[in-house]
C-alpha cells in the first residue's frame, strides 16, 4: 500500500508533510508547549486541605498538642501564602513557599502535587515528574495525580512512561476524558495507532457533543494508519463542528486524494488555503498534490505562493527551485537559489544548483564562484559524488 500523505505544521519530511500529532496543552498561562491541532484540557491545581488537628501523643498531652497546633498554624499560612504567589504568578517563590510546607509536613500528598504543578507552569517538567511522584507515593488512588503526570511526562517526549501514567488514571476514573485524550495523544506518537484510536473513541463515548477536535485528532490518526475511509467521516464530522478549522480541510484534502478522490482532495485543500492565507505549508501541500499529478505549472503557482507568504521557508525555496530547473526557468531559478543560498550558506547543493542556473544564463564568472563554494562544502561535508560533479563542472567552464 502506498505511504500515506499527512500534514503536521512542524514536522517537514521530503517535501512531503508528515501527520501532524497532538500536543498536551500548556498548563495555564504557559506559553510553552503547544503545537497545532487539539490541546487537552488544562489540569487544574490541587491545593493542599488546611492542616487538621493531629492526634495528641499521651504524654506530655499539653506540650504535643502546643507544637502540633503551632505545625500546623504554620503550615496553613504558607498555603494561603502559597495560593496567592500561583495566582499572581510568581511561580518561584510560590515553589518555595510549598517546598517549606511540605518540610513541615512530609506526608500530605496534596502539597508535592501542589510543587508539580507550579514546577509545570514554569515548564520544568523534570522537577513537576519528580513532584507528582512523591504525590503518587503518598496517595497512590488519585486519579488527577497520575493525569498531571502524564502531561509532565508527555512535554518530556517520555511517551512511554506518560502512557503509562494515563492509563492509570483512567483505571482510577474511567469517565476521565482528559486522561483518554492524553492517552491517544502518546500513543500515536509511539505509532500504536490502534490504541490511540480506541483511546480517542473513548474520549468521543463520554464527549459525544463539541467534540471536534477530538475527531480531528482520530481523523488524523486514522490515516497515519492508512484507515482512509473512516479518516474521511471522521473528519467530514470535526468539518461540520468546525467549518472554519483549516487544518481539518488539509486533512480531509489529503486522505481524500489518498482515496484516490484527487478533484475532492484538491477543493478541501482549497478551501484550507482560504481559510488561512498566511499559511505557507499548505500551499505547499497543494503543491505537492498537483506535482505527483504532473502539473509542473500549477505546482510551480503553489510552490511560490508559499514562497511568497514565507519568504525563509527552506522547504518552500527548495521545492520551488527544483521545479523551476526543471522547467528550464533559469532567470527565475537564480532568484530563488540566491534567496536560498543566504538562508543555508552550509548547502552545498544550494550553490550547485545556483552555479548550474548561472551557467545556463551564460554567467561564467558568477557560475564559477557559486560552483567553487559549492566544491568547497561538498569536500568539507565528505561528499565525493557531489565534489566530483562540481569539479567537471568547473572544468567544462574553464
Amino acid at each position: 500500500m502506498n505511504k500515506p500523505i499527512l500534514l503536521t505544521f512542524s514536522i517537514l519530511s521530503s517535501g512531503l508533510l508528515c501527520p501532524v500529532s497532538l500536543a498536551v496543552a500548556a498548563p495555564p498561562a504557559s506559553p510553552g508547549f503547544q503545537s497545532p491541532g487539539f490541546q487537552s484540557p488544562e489540569f487544574q491545581l490541587v491545593l493542599p486541605l488546611p492542616s487538621p488537628s493531629r492526634p495528641v501523643a499521651p504524654a506530655p498531652p499539653q506540650l504535643a498538642q502546643q507544637k502540633q497546633q503551632a505545625v500546623t498554624r504554620q503550615v496553613n499560612a504558607l498555603l494561603r501564602r502559597g495560593k496567592e504567589l500561583v495566582d499572581a504568578r510568581n511561580y518561584g517563590e510560590a515553589v518555595s513557599v510549598y517546598q517549606q510546607a511540605a518540610g513541615l509536613e512530609p506526608d500530605n500528598a496534596r502539597i508535592f502535587s501542589a510543587i508539580g504543578f507550579v514546577q509545570a507552569q514554569q515548564e520544568n517538567f523534570p522537577a513537576a515528574v519528580v513532584a507528582y511522584r512523591q504525590a503518587i507515593a503518598l496517595d497512590n488512588d488519585n486519579a488527577p495525580f497520575y493525569y498531571a503526570l502524564g502531561f509532565c511526562l508527555a512535554n518530556l517526549a517520555d511517551n512511554s512512561a506518560a502512557a503509562d501514567a494515563y492509563r492509570q488514571a483512567t483505571r482510577l476514573d474511567p469517565n476521565n476524558i482528559d486522561a483518554q485524550v492524553g492517552l491517544g495523544v502518546v500513543l500515536s506518537r509511539l505509532e500504536d495507532y490502534e490504541g490511540a484510536i480506541a483511546a480517542y473513541r473513548r474520549a468521543i463515548v463520554l464527549r459525544p457533543t463539541g467534540n471536534g477536535r477530538i475527531l480531528e485528532a482520530l481523523g488524523t490518526v486514522l490515516m497515519q494508519a492508512e484507515q482512509y475511509d473512516e479518516a474521511v467521516q471522521t473528519l467530514r464530522r470535526a468539518a461540520d463542528i468546525s467549518p472554519r478549522r483549516a487544518l481539518v480541510q488539509v486533512n480531509l484534502g489529503v486522505a481524500l486524494i489518498n482515496l484516490g478522490q484527487t478533484q475532492a482532495g484538491l477543493e478541501a485543500l482549497r478551501r484550507a488555503s482560504s481559510l488561512e492565507p498566511r499559511n505557507a505549508q499548505i500551499y505547499l501541500q497543494i503543491g505537492d498534490v498537483y506535482r505527483a499529478q504532473g502539473d509542473l505549472p500549477q505546482a510551480t503557482s503553489f510552490y511560490q505562493r508559499a514562497a511568497y507568504t514565507q519568504p525563509d521557508s527552506v522547504e518552500a525555496q527548495t521545492l520551488l527551485g527544483q521545479l523551476l530547473m526543471q522547467q528550464e526557468d533559469y532567470l527565475q531559478a537564480v532568484i530563488v537559489y540566491r534567496q536560498l543560498v543566504q538562508l543555508t550558506p552550509t548547502n552545498a547543493d544550494a550553490h550547485y544548483n545556483l552555479g548550474v542556473a548561472l551557467k545556463q544564463r551564460r554567467s561564467d564568472t558568477e557560475a564559477i564562484a557559486s560552483l567553487e563554494s559549492a566544491l568547497q562544502l561538498y569536500q568539507q561535508q565528505g561528499n565525493t559524488e557531489g565534489a566530483k560533479k562540481t569539479e567537471d563542472l568547473i572544468d567544462d567552464l574553464d
